[in-house]
């Protein structure tokens, strides 16, 4: 399973990031302040396509003022809208709610930016000053009394006489976070409420800082002799990055995914394996003041205390409510059906990799797993996964993107004028997305996709503007983000299939920003466990006919990926699925165990071994995210005891994929097409997601589909 964060940086996904009214004198005053002030990030965004960020004159020194500035004017509107004289009405509360925050929402684009993107240790500074600070903001609005009772009001006055449908979902979901965020505690425990989350802050932003650190310095420097089994780009990207840091003549290995798999897969060196495993799986366990063992106990006891002030037993159980699951019951029950066939399945793997390992004399070990699987995969299915990669070119695969939103969408992506819209790196580009028939504008999708110093790990997605309705339609600002390592000069850049896979998950969801056809800001928010199921499903296209003749074709010779190296791919589609299920599997429970323990004088080391213990974690490989580097769970809470919600939503894709290999047409059939579009992508969160999925398919999903997907055996019950 691929690293696959959702949407923006998790500081912005707390309850109301802005919430507040404006009639036209209010506005008015709003709008001069923000003019008085010279600070860019509060300024509206100007230009073509409805306006777009500046990120050319985007400044660290700028982020304070603007932030400070954008939470006294939302707290303004606050007060305008918790003290309005009239009764409250869904349009006089809700609405004005739904319409506040545009200075605040604006800044916290740049901040986003400057946080995953373009960090450095100026802005990191200012972060931890903001953390603190912020959480006190959200504080005084979810716990503003006068407030959650209009709020309440209204909810209470729809129970009784519905509102219109999206309008009824969006008053529930705004009573629920309420409700959820403390809103009916006394003040006493409003009080700990918020100085707990005032903590919290502070504890995500050192810990995602201390994890930074780690992947920032841990980097391995090669000489020419070390490089066996290397690929030719591999060693060139190598080379520019060890020259880009000042070590001429070397090859870095940076601390990062995207540098560490491929080193562990074709890397002869066993000892520099280990080494590079180590460095990555290692990072915020190094006992040392970036050490986060100490930060994940204390955030675990501050979770389970506030909760507690709300009445419940465990965070789990408070935050799985309103999620699909319901209940961490029914999460575990999950990935305790499908954990025993994914060991099982290791087993296998590790015996046909210990018997190509036998002549080397070695006994397999974790940094060994991707080495001699890679040989299994040859012996196999003759299968070289180096060969593949000859053949997945970012740009052809970029196209290929292209043409699936074409024919599943009807969009069409077209580079936008060069200098016409403002980008925050060089490598950043951009496109603008239209209706292929009537050409209607939608919105615009950035890229950017290379790794580099101060940029977060993994891969994402997140928007800058998302379509609403209700004051007029806006366009969508949409962003993709990945670390692939950037090539040589001159040098295509080759990327792995599962790095091609992740590379169609991250647009699965700018497709799902783009076909929103949602009225009210708030309904354009996910349900953790639901909402990377569309990002998941369309990994699935990479493997058409359709894309493999179009756009896989060879980097130098152009030609087409043969036929018989497609027949490979295809027949070795489950293969080391045991490896790819139990590492993320591992993480997701762990997750949830965590969050269940008593975590009174938790040790974070011991609990994280003996819990492996119990599962009977396959000694070969780790998880694909341990504790100390957890950052989906303890950078924020976005993730938190919803790190199973990959396979929840993995149910739901693949049986969905289903639909479409039983239906004439195969992954292009229109009707399909147009019901995914109508009920999975275009409602967002305006529809309940169980009743969303019945609509498409006709029923509830099935764990069977899940098995058959990835190989495993399904059980005649």
């Amino acid at each position: 399973m691929n690293t696959k964060t959702l949407i923006k940086p998790l500081i912005f996904c707390a309850l109301f990031a802005a919430v507040g009214c404006k009639d036209d004198t209010q506005k008015d005053t709003k709008r001069d302040i923000a003019t008085m002030s010279d600070n860019t990030l509060l300024q509206e965004w100007t230009g073509p396509y409805h306006g777009v960020p500046a990120f050319d004159k985007m400044k660290v020194e700028d982020i304070k003022e603007a932030v400070e500035i954008g939470m006294d004017l939302s707290l303004k509107d606050i007060d305008a809208i918790a003290n309005h004289t009239e009764a409250p009405t869904f349009e006089n509360t809700i609405v004005a709610m739904e319409r506040s925050g545009e200075e605040l929402d604006r800044v916290f684009t740049y901040y986003g930016i400057l946080s995953s993107n373009m960090s450095s240790p100026e802005f990191r500074e200012v972060q931890g000053e903001l953390a603190p600070k912020l959480s006190e903001y959200r504080s005084k609005i979810s716990q503003n009394e006068k407030l959650f009772n209009r709020v309440k009001t209204v909810y209470e006055a729809s129970q009784n006489t519905p509102l219109e449908a999206d309008q009824q979902r969006v008053v529930d979901l705004v009573y629920k976070r309420f409700e959820m965020n403390g809103a009916n505690l006394d003040a006493e425990k409003k009080k700990r409420y918020a100085e707990i989350n005032k903590e919290l802050s502070s504890l995500y932003n050192d810990f995602s800082n201390n994890v930074l650190h780690d992947e920032e310095n841990y980097v391995t420097y090669l000489n020419k002799d070390q490089l066996g089994g290397l690929s030719d780009g591999y060693i060139k990207s190598a080379a520019k990055i060890a020259t880009d840091k000042g070590q001429d003549g070397k090859y870095a290995i940076t601390n990062t995914r995207s540098s560490m798999d491929p080193f562990l897969t074709y890397s002869t060196e066993r000892e520099l394996r280990k080494k590079i495993w180590t460095n990555y799986y290692s990072r915020g366990d190094n006992n040392d003041e970036y050490d986060n063992k100490n930060i994940i106990a204390e955030i675990l006891k501050l979770r389970k205390e506030r909760v507690g002030l709300l009445g419940y037993d465990n965070y789990a159980d408070w935050r799985l409510q309103d999620r699909m699951a319901k209940n961490p019951e029914n999460a575990m029950a999950l990935m305790d059906a499908v954990w025993p066939a994914a060991i099982g399945r290791v087993k296998e793997e590790v015996a046909d990799m210990q018997a190509v390992a036998n002549s080397d004399n070695i006994t397999i070990e974790p940094w060994d797993y991707r080495y001699y699987a890679e040989k299994v995969r040859k012996k196999k299915y003759d299968l070289d996964s180096d060969e593949v990669k000859q053949y997945l070119q970012l740009d052809k695969l970029t196209e290929a993107l292209f043409y699936t939103a074409g024919r599943l969408f009807n969009y069409k992506f077209t580079p936008v004028k060069e200098g016409s819209v403002p980008v925050f790196h060089p490598d950043v580009n951009v496109w603008e997305v239209t209706d292929k028939d009537s050409g209607e504008h939608i919105g615009l999708w950035y890229l950017d996709p290379f790794a580099r110093q101060g940029k977060r790990s993994g891969a994402w997605a997140t928007t800058y503007r998302s379509h609403t309705t209700f004051d007029g339609k806006k366009n969508v600002l949409a962003s993709n983000n990945s670390n692939f390592v950037k090539a040589a000069p001159g040098e295509a850049v080759l990327i792995s299939w599962d790095d091609a896979t992740t590379f169609f998950h991250e647009f699965g969801h700018a497709l799902h920003f783009f076909s929103s056809n949602v009225k009210y800001p708030t309904l354009n928010g996910g349900v953790r466990d639901y909402t990377e199921f569309q990002s998941q499903l369309l990994e699935r296209w990479l493997s058409t006919d359709e894309v493999i003749n179009q756009f896989l074709v060879h980097y130098k010779t152009g030609e087409p990926i043969p036929e018989d190296l497609v027949e490979k791919i295809k027949k070795a589609s489950t293969f080391n699925q045991g490896f790819a299920t139990t590492e993320y599997l591992a993480s997701a429970i762990m997750d949830m165990k965590l969050h269940l323990a008593d975590p009174t004088n938790i040790d974070i080391a011991k609990f994280e071994r003996e819990t492996l213990a119990e599962l009977n974690m396959p000694k070969e490989l780790p998880m694909r995210h341990r504790t100390p580097h957890f950052g989906h769970v303890f950078s924020g809470e976005g993730y938190a005891t919803a790190y199973y919600g990959y396979m929840w939503a993995d149910v739901l894709t693949s049986d969905a994929s289903e639909a479409f290999k039983e239906a004439p047409g195969g992954f292009y059939d229109k009707e399909v097409a147009d019901k995914l579009v109508k009920y999975l992508f275009a409602p967002r969160n305006s529809m309940d997601p169980a009743e969303a999925f019945r609509k498409f398919r006709g029923r509830d999903a099935k764990i069977e589909a899940l098995l058959r997907d990835r190989g495993f055996p399904v059980p005649n019950n």
